[in-house]
């Protein structure tokens, strides 16, 4: 695993960042596709892992839920928008936006579904970090945010990589992927404001430059 901050560790996969899951304060978050479960589960043999929590139900966030927290003995949380989703067979891509692409791999990424034990809202602490309510990518999609080194770890509210070029760059979501772009952009410019030190992304490698995040952020249309 690589060290990020106090508590906060990105577990290694390949191709690097591309499905970003995090151990945080002994909460697992995220669990990529649900071809990534040998990888997880291998790289948290020995860890103490009391939860599982989800930024949002998307097939390649979800995909090794149901795996972790079998193996683990640990429950699931998710968003309150999004915990149905996360729950229930084939609600996951009845709720991502109509088109081929999603259509091709979403099915192949989904994992099976788990229950959904804590739903999580505003304000909820998690491993040490905040709960932000963030949607727009999702219905509920969330963020986990610790005020006192800013550190944030936002999920798909923006990413860190072209997803098919493979090269770093700040981006939003996919709008193939991402049910409301107004309404996300909304939540990344929420985001900005906190001037994170430290932004730990669902794809793509974390970023230290506030500034650059700013920036970024500043050119999205109104």
């Amino acid at each position: 695993m690589m060290h990020l901050a106090e508590d906060l560790e990105l577990l290694r996969g390949f191709p690097p960042y591309a499905f970003n899951v995090y151990l945080m304060g002994g909460v697992v978050v995220d669990a990529g596709t649900r071809f990534a479960k040998r990888r997880i589960l291998r790289q948290l043999q020995g860890r103490e892992i009391t939860a599982h929590a989800l930024t949002h139900a998307h097939p390649d966030h979800q995909g090794a839920s149901r795996a972790i927290c079998e193996t683990f003995g640990v429950p699931l949380w998710c968003g309150e928008g999004d915990a149905e989703a996360a729950e229930t067979e084939g609600l996951i891509m009845s709720r991502m936006p109509r088109h081929w692409l999603s259509a091709a791999v979403g099915p192949r990424w989904t994992g099976p579904a788990y229950p959904v034990s804590r739903k999580l809202r505003e304000g909820d602490e998690v491993g040490g970090f905040t709960v932000l309510e963030t949607p727009g990518h999702t219905v509920g999609h969330i963020s986990f945010w610790r005020e006192r080194d800013r550190v944030l770890v936002l999920g798909d509210v923006a990413s860190n990589v072209h997803i098919y070029l493979g090269v770093p760059m700040l981006r939003e979501p996919e709008r193939v992927f991402s049910l409301d772009p107004a309404w996300n952009r909304r939540s990344a410019r929420r985001l900005a404001a906190l001037e994170p030190r430290l932004i730990a992304f669902g794809h793509g490698p974390p970023l230290r430059d506030p500034e650059r995040f700013a920036r970024f952020v500043e050119l999205f249309p109104e």
